[in-house]
């Protein structure tokens, strides 16, 4: 059972988280909800399109002009109070690698804060456990943040990843974050090549079999990019297919920028499963 603010998920029930970047300079969306009311409106699209968690970020995964950690929290506490204000029932959470923002956010009303840079401030996990909040525990292969892995290399990435993301949950549990409360990541592109992604994506079931729900961030990654050799506005196919393995494996989150169509492939997969009926069964009985 996952159980993240006020909702509770089976096993074979899949999630969306949509992003919302509170960022001038997101490589997808380039600031297309920096301003208050189209990241508002885009939180309204999203829940209507089958979103339960939106994840809100105020910092650029990549290289880019720095972002203070005043900064940071003044492009996401005040938003994440409105959102918590304008829809109550949503989980919320907060792209975020730094203890003080985790604070600040979940001060104003965040569930669940999304550490996508492999712990490297540990003082984020305490956060959560004293807010008994949620946390995604993500393998970046040592990086610092918003920097891009270069000639990095592993004896076995899959064993690397397992290594980390189970440490950081079985720490983040003793530290008292309740464990039904906290997913792991490999990590998609962050302190990896796209080789070590696509390894990561055809071994998914190692991770899923440890126990932890398993959160996978693939939305126009660069790893889809360099495979199909597509710019990053014309890798939504490339990521659906990666979504489509991603579920037949067993990950449970997903961290999208378009929900509805990750919500028609979850639901197919779903059904293929044998997790889920279909909609509608009219063929062969009228």
């Amino acid at each position: 059972m996952l159980r993240l603010g006020k909702r509770e998920f089976g096993t074979h029930e899949p999630v969306i988280m949509a992003i919302v970047n509170r960022t001038p300079d997101s490589f997808y969306d380039q600031g297309a909800t920096f301003q208050d009311e189209p990241a508002l409106a885009r939180v309204e699209r999203a829940v209507a399109e089958g979103a339960a968690i939106i994840d809100i970020g105020g910092v650029k995964a990549g290289p880019g002009e720095e972002v203070t950690a005043e900064e940071e929290a003044r492009r996401t506490v005040g938003f994440v109070a409105e959102v918590r204000r304008r829809f109550p029932d949503v989980i919320i959470s907060v792209d975020t690698w730094r203890h003080e923002v985790g604070e600040a956010v979940c001060e104003a009303g965040a569930d669940l804060l999304n550490d996508a840079w492999g712990g490297v401030d540990p003082q984020l996990a305490e956060v959560a456990a004293r807010y008994r909040v949620g946390l995604v525990c993500t393998h970046a292969g040592g990086a610092e943040p918003r920097t891009r892995p270069h000639r990095v290399e592993y004896d076995d990435v899959m064993a690397d990843i397992l290594r980390v993301t189970v440490g950081l949950a079985e720490r983040a549990v003793a530290l008292g974050v309740p464990r039904e409360s906290v997913l792991i990541d490999p990590g998609h592109d962050f302190g990896k090549n796209t080789r070590h992604s696509l390894e990561a994506t055809r071994r998914l079931g190692e991770m899923v079999a440890t126990g932890w729900p398993v959160l996978v961030s693939l939305s126009n990654k660069d790893f889809v990019g360099e495979t199909l050799d597509k710019p990053v506005k014309e890798r939504v196919v490339g990521t659906l297919a990666t979504t489509a393995v991603s579920a037949w494996l067993g990950a449970q989150v997903y961290r999208v920028h378009e929900v509805a169509e990750t919500r028609q492939v979850l639901d197919m997969v779903g059904a293929i499963a044998g997790h889920r009926a279909p909609t509608v069964a009219r063929r062969g009985l009228a």
